[in-house]
């Protein structure tokens, strides 16, 4: 393929190209080397492909940035991007055929190999990283743009000296293999729609405007002059698809490539059918952040410095719920006034929910007052034996004294412990014993009176002396 042929460059690019600093005379090689980008027959194309969504794949499972930053810095997928770009600023639709079914390809091999790595796991825990690229909005369109102006001057500026795969900002920026391994995640793990939708949308938003911007880069460095079409048709005319081409009912217009005004209208009609939805997500995005807001000030009057522990925001259809911990009840009162300023500064209606906890310094003080030691108890008082039997007699004496008979009289009564329990001695003088019956009905009422349910009456009887007998 010839890269070296002079070409005429237009007036209307001559400014740009200055300002670009770009060499008109690399057009033909910047050409060749973008064609390129858009060939089924590399091997090493393919590699990176299944290098890159292998590792995008892991990445998004193990929810690390910086795996995912490696496989957007290996994946190839801005070479078939930019050639369909400037496919469509040349009017080379033979390009454009060859470039989109490279893409097609390629994003079937990517969705279809990280959605079986996913299967293949034994878990499918959505991740942050993959949650990152289902909510696709308009800054999403705007990051896109932006980054393929970047991409897209920077192979017009690099010639033949680099190429599009050596773009590392860009990849990075644009983040092409991560959205399609975050749609074969869903695939992977049950074929879940919201992640499929939302990470198929994004993708499709970093293509389109790529592409967008390609084609406004290179048509307006000259990148569609007729001189430089008509090098790149014939030095193509080996190729078995370009001959087969030539020879079908599409001849014509792979020779004509169509109309310019029909290109632009095409990107055009793209552009507005993907920024519907964005617009929606933005929309809801800045409305999250709307009522956010209002939540924070509200919360931040209505409890005082330090008092709130946790705040949780669950922002619904038309309804925002907020569930605080703090350190303080709050009045019904109070809360609902809370609830009421929020509907006000958002539009949507407001419930808070509030559960007290300790607070630092109460959960420190019941920390150092479990830590002391327990209090020790009182040392008993020592006593001896005969101090404690001095002790109870004086107890014992008007209760003996008042259930013990007159007849026969009392003579001396004591207390012995043991291990049976409390014996109460006591020596009474009489002829004859008392009846049984007399000492256990004697037993119970002391019993009672003392409160010493295991008391035991031991009775000794003592005969009466005996009289003198007299002598005549």
């Amino acid at each position: 393929m010839a890269t070296g042929t002079p070409v005429t460059v237009p007036a209307h690019t001559t400014h740009l190209q200055r300002w670009l600093r770009m060499n008109p005379e690399q057009r033909p090689a910047i050409y060749a080397q973008i064609y390129q980008g858009a060939d089924f027959s590399s091997p090493a194309y393919w590699l990176e492909i299944v290098f890159s969504a292998g590792i995008a794949a892991l990445g998004l499972v193990l929810n690390s940035p910086a795996v995912i930053i490696g496989a957007m810095l290996i994946s190839p997928l801005m070479s078939p991007i930019m050639a369909t770009g400037l496919a469509l600023a040349a009017g080379d639709l033979y390009l454009a055929i060859k470039a989109i079914a490279n893409l097609i390809a390629s994003i079937g091999l990517a969705v279809a190999l990280s959605a079986i790595i996913v299967w293949l796991l034994p878990f499918h825990s959505v991740t942050a990283e993959v949650l990152a690229r289902i909510n696709p909005n308009l800054l999403d369109l705007g990051i896109a743009l932006f980054s393929g102006l970047a991409g897209s001057v920077a192979v017009c500026r690099a010639g033949t000296g680099g190429g599009i795969t050596t773009l590392p900002g860009v990849a990075i920026a644009v983040a092409l293999m991560p959205p399609l391994c975050t749609m074969g995640f869903g695939v992977g793990s049950g074929f879940n729609r919201q992640i499929i939708g939302g990470a198929g949308l994004l993708f499709l938003t970093n293509l389109v405007a790529i592409v967008a911007s390609a084609f406004a880069v290179f048509l307006l460095v000259g990148m569609n002059s007729p001189e430089l079409n008509a090098e790149m048709v014939s030095s193509r005319e080996s190729e078995v698809l370009a001959r087969r081409l030539a020879h079908s009912p599409f001849a014509r217009a792979v020779a004509n490539g169509g109309q310019l005004r029909w290109r632009i209208l095409t990107l055009v009609i793209l552009l507005a059918f993907i920024a519907v939805p964005l617009r929606t997500a933005f929309m809801q995005l800045a409305g999250e952040a709307v009522v956010r807001a209002a939540v924070q000030d509200v919360v931040k009057n209505l409890l005082p410095p330090g008092a709130l522990v946790s705040q949780q925001i669950e922002i619904g259809r038309g309804d925002v719920a907020i569930r605080l911990i703090a350190t303080q009840p709050l009045a019904p009162a109070k809360i609902d006034q809370a609830e009421k300023e929020i509907e006000r500064r958002s539009g949507q209606h407001a419930s808070i929910s509030v559960s007290t906890v300790a607070s630092q310094s109460e959960l420190a003080e019941l920390t150092a007052r479990l830590s002391q030691p327990p209090p020790s108890p009182p040392k008993p008082v020592e006593q001896t034996i005969p101090e404690i039997d001095q002790a109870l007699i004086p107890r014992v004496t008007p209760v003996i004294q008042s259930v013990w008979p007159a007849d026969p009289p009392l003579q001396s009564y004591s207390l012995q412990f043991g291990t049976e329990g409390i014996v109460l001695n006591v020596v009474y003088q009489a002829a004859r014993p008392l009846d049984p019956v007399a000492l256990d009905l004697i037993t119970r009422e002391c019993r009672r009176q003392l409160a010493a349910p295991d008391l035991t009456l031991n009775a000794t009887r003592v005969p009466p002396p005996r009289r003198a007998t007299t002598r005549r």
